[in-house]
């Protein structure tokens, strides 16, 4: 089993008031059954959900989330490239919140220097089902670098990457600028 906690830090801009909301938006988390010998393809796949622990109301949904979850990728030399997909609903949380019925494909592409270093796209396909017609997808295109380190004796990769909105809902931001920072926990 392998688990993957996301945890968002947000500034989200806030048309109305022409600001920013800043803090933790709802945490996922998404567990994956995979083969202990998978061959070439490493696949795995099991539940997500979602807890409505957003700091802001605008940072999140309100409501609990649960669906499927699946990764497909592979490693040849130097790379790692592969697929996430999930969709969830919502199954609890306010009822007088919107339902939420959100897909969320992110392929990635990392190329692997020396010394840690690596480039990157990773960009977040997501679809709003519940949305009205032409108004349901953000399908972003960009990319990034980042660098694999320790913080004493903990791995760590942190990267930043840049993503143009080719396509957006009406009002949604035309660009997204995220930095991440994961804790890494390699077999010993």
């Amino acid at each position: 089993m392998i688990a993957r906690t996301i945890v968002p830090v947000i500034s989200q801009p806030t048309p109305i008031l022409n600001s920013n909301t800043n803090g933790i938006g709802d945490i996922t988390e998404e567990l994956f059954f995979s083969p202990l010998h998978s061959g070439a393809l490493i696949w795995g796949a099991g539940p997500v959900f979602t807890v409505p622990s957003a700091t802001d109301p605008i940072l999140g949904t309100g409501r609990v989330l649960l669906g499927p979850t699946a990764v497909f990728l592979v490693t040849p030399p130097h790379i790692v490239m592969g697929v996430l997909v999930n969709n969830q609903w919502s199954v609890g949380g306010n009822p007088l919140l919107p339902s939420v019925n959100t897909f969320l494909a992110q392929p990635f592409f990392n190329y692997n220097f020396p010394h840690g270093w690596y480039v990157t796209s990773s960009p977040l396909i997501t679809a709003n089902w519940l949305a009205a017609p032409g108004q349901q997808w953000v399908v972003p295109v960009g990319g990034g670098f980042g660098r694999i380190f320790k913080i004493g004796d903990q791995p760590v990769s942190a990267n930043i990457a840049g993503y143009y909105n080719v396509v957006h809902p009406t009002g949604a931001p035309n660009w997204q600028l995220r930095a991440e920072l994961t804790l890494l926990f390699p077999e010993k």
